[in-house]
């Protein structure tokens, strides 16, 4: 699926989505039968950080305003992807 393809399908779906962050969408989730937009929240704080905030800051934004806020019951969902060993 091209990332155009996964736009159209959260709006039509009508998923909510993170203001700001298009790099970080990853995909779409399903809890039970509600679809929601899924970010990759590393990439979420590299965005933070590209706008000027070190680590700390950058995480304690994310986890409060953005991973914090819940705005309805299509709220995006933020993963944290594994790594290789």
């Amino acid at each position: 699926m091209t990332k155009q393809e996964l736009f159209d399908l959260l709006e039509d779906e009508n998923c909510l989505l993170a203001d700001g962050y298009d790099d970080a969408l990853i995909g779409i989730g399903y809890q039970f039968t509600t679809p929601m937009a899924v970010y990759d929240r590393n990439k979420v704080l590299e965005i933070l950080m590209a706008d000027g905030l070190d680590y700390t800051d950058a995480l304690e934004w994310f986890e409060f305003n953005i991973q914090g806020a819940y705005v309805g019951e299509k709220t995006p969902v933020f993963i944290e992807l594994a790594t290789e060993d």
